[in-house]
């Protein structure tokens, strides 16, 4: 298999952070990098992160890879800032695409669930019609096209529900709130598949060493998400139970009961079966990913 050299831009992210540690534990050498750092709407920043990256893997012997972490992820404040968001997720993308393109070096774009409308009733496929209903997921939807369409060795995965260590995010939200004696009201009318960014960290490098041994997937679009599906309500419940507290404490409540600026997809499940068909391993179930992430964070899952 072989040696990876992997560039993140969006390394400071949960993502971005789980992907190094991963990678350090698969011999990758992976240099996530902030938007400080490389700003992939910057043509020059992208062009040296990427030049470097191709003369490190040389120097080395290692292939290079482009893992694309950076994204614009406020999704209710791109309701007013669809111009940033747009910068962000879209034209940084198609910059990102370009260069990788110029300089022959695979990438991974990671995409969201947001893209669909939300009204299905079975598991999105990744050729299913795309129906954003949001600022975020339109121009999310705008960097897959961007990249799928610039002529790069690129690969879209969507993913859906992430959480991980550091940052805010729901199940820290959850665990927070549990214990400060909170009991509250949660969303059980919206569908989806949660996803620890550790399992899908080990998922993308996983997809990464097979592209950089020349057996990338022929589908250029993949699904890769926890296994099964829950509501928002099952999931805080779900919380609350690992973190030692009584699940009754969280009750259900509706969408309309619960309004926010950006409308958020009633049902975002999507298939796996890409990913499996690919040859790629599956991911955990989600209950299972839940109960190791606490377990592995549990001294300082409220501290941020």
């Amino acid at each position: 298999m072989s040696r990876l050299a992997v560039l993140v831009p969006g390394g400071s992210g949960q993502l971005g952070k789980d992907l190094s540690a991963v990678g350090a534990e698969r011999d990758a050498a992976v240099r996530a990098t902030s938007s400080s750092e490389l700003d992939i709407t910057r043509a020059g920043a992208v062009l040296e992160g990427v030049t470097e990256l191709v003369e490190t893997a040389r120097a080395e012997g290692r292939t290079p890879v482009v893992i694309n972490a950076a994204a614009y992820t406020a999704v209710d404040a791109a309701e007013d800032d669809e111009h940033r968001a747009f910068a962000v997720n879209a034209d940084g993308p198609r910059v990102l695409a370009a260069v990788c393109s110029s300089r022959r070096v695979p990438l991974i774009h990671v995409s969201t669930d947001y893209v669909f409308a939300g009204d299905a009733t079975t598991p999105y496929e990744p050729d299913a019609p795309l129906g954003p209903r949001s600022a975020y997921g339109r121009t999310k939807a705008a960097g897959e096209d961007a990249v799928l369409g610039s002529g790069a060795s690129a690969w879209v995965v969507r993913t859906a529900w992430v959480y991980g260590e550091g940052g805010s995010n729901f199940v820290r939200t959850m665990a927070r709130l549990a214990s400060e004696g909170v009991d509250p009201s949660v969303v059980d009318d919206q569908r989806g598949s949660p996803t620890w960014t550790v399992d899908l960290a080990s998922g993308l490098l996983e997809l990464a060493s097979v592209i950089a041994a020349g057996d990338g997937p022929r589908r250029r679009v993949l699904h890769c998400t926890g296994g099964g599906e829950t509501t928002w309500y099952e999931f805080a419940r779900a919380v609350f139970e690992e973190v030692g507290a009584d699940p009754d404490r969280v009750s259900p409540c509706t969408t309309a009961e619960f309004p926010r600026p950006a409308p958020r997809p009633a049902y975002s499940v999507l298939s796996n079966a890409s990913w499996r068909e690919a040859g790629l391993t599956p991911l955990r179930p989600w209950r299972d990913a839940l109960s190791a992430f606490v377990r592995a964070g549990k001294n300082s899952l409220v501290d941020s």
